[in-house]
Parts: structure tokens; sequence; C-alpha cells
């Protein structure tokens, strides 16, 4: 999708490196999303950000940058680079103003925020581990040969979920294909 200028109108480019994606999203002064990029680097979040800002023909726009790689790309890009709590904790007030709770799981770490009226009243991460991230589940729908949406779904629906490790993802990787196999 490209963007389509829009005359007297203000546009901002948010830019999210993870450990595993580069999202970027455009918006405008209204909040309305204009247009987004979601895209696996597979290692390569510099060569993955730059080649998205510059398909995207966003040159001169205000842009916050975040994530993982992130400090990296807003030096390269000559911008501030923006800590992901407080990014998430005011987009989320923005856009949904009665969002009192962020539960955010990304490939490397989770976190848990929890929101007031000021903005961010309290917050807790779990330490960089495999355990109860992204790239743990994004590895257990590969191995049940799911799209990671499609194993999504499937926990969403299903009405009797097993109990698995919470601990470790060694220990919850045993479980599961230990489930696997007496299915």
């Amino acid at each position: 999708m490209r963007v389509t200028p829009i005359e007297g109108r203000m546009k901002y480019i948010g830019l999210d490196a993870g450990s595993v994606s580069v999202k970027v999203v455009v918006m405008d002064e209204d909040g309305n999303v204009i247009d987004s990029v979601y895209e696996r680097h597979k290692g390569h979040s510099i060569v993955v950000a730059y080649k998205n800002l510059a398909s995207m023909n966003l040159d001169g726009l205000p842009v916050a940058v975040t994530g993982t790689a992130g400090k990296t790309i807003a030096a390269i890009l000559g911008v501030r680079h923006t800590n992901e709590l407080a990014a998430q904790s005011y987009a989320a007030k923005r856009l949904f103003p009665s969002t009192n709770t962020i539960i955010e799981m990304g490939g490397e770490d989770s976190k848990f925020i929890i929101l007031d009226e000021s903005g961010i009243r309290d917050f807790s991460m779990n330490s960089v581990c495999a355990a109860g991230t992204g790239s743990f589940l994004d590895q257990q729908a590969e191995r049940l040969r799911l799209s990671i949406e499609e194993f999504g779904e499937m926990a969403v629906k299903t009405l009797h979920p097993p109990r698995i490790a919470g601990r470790c993802s060694v220990f919850a990787k045993s479980d599961m294909i230990h489930l696997q196999q007496i299915a």
C-alpha cells in the first residue's frame, strides 16, 4: 500500500524494530492509519527497516523509533529513540482512552503494563529468555505446521487448553511434544 498525500494533513511515522520483525505505521494527526508494514527481518533489522521506509517514500516526515534494534536505527536516521513502554502506553491512551492494561508479547520478552489517567502506574517484564515469548510460540506453531495466526485462532477457540510448564520454555516444549504424541 502506498501513502497518498492528503493536503493540509500532518503525517507521522512510527517504526518498531523488534527482535523478530520490523513494523512501520504511518498515521495522520487524528490517529488514522494511512499505511503499515509488518516484516520479519531474520536478523537484518536495519536493512529491512531501511527498505520499508524507502519503499513508502516518506522523506521529511517526523518519525518515532522504538524496539530492540531501535536505538541503532534511530542513530542512523538521526532521530531520538523512544522507550517501548512509553510508546505503547502513549499510543494505547491516545487511541483507546479507556485502556488500563497492556499485555505485549514480543519475540524476546513480554511486558505487562498497568495504566492510570497520568500514564504508567506499574509494569513488569520477564527476563530476556524464550519462555513466554512470541519466538517460543512461533516455534511451536511451526512444529504443528501452522501459521502463527492459525495457532492463535486455535488457542482462542479451545475450551479445554492443556496444562504446560510456564516457567521454562524447555519444559513447556517437552510437555507439548508429549501431548502431541498422545493426541
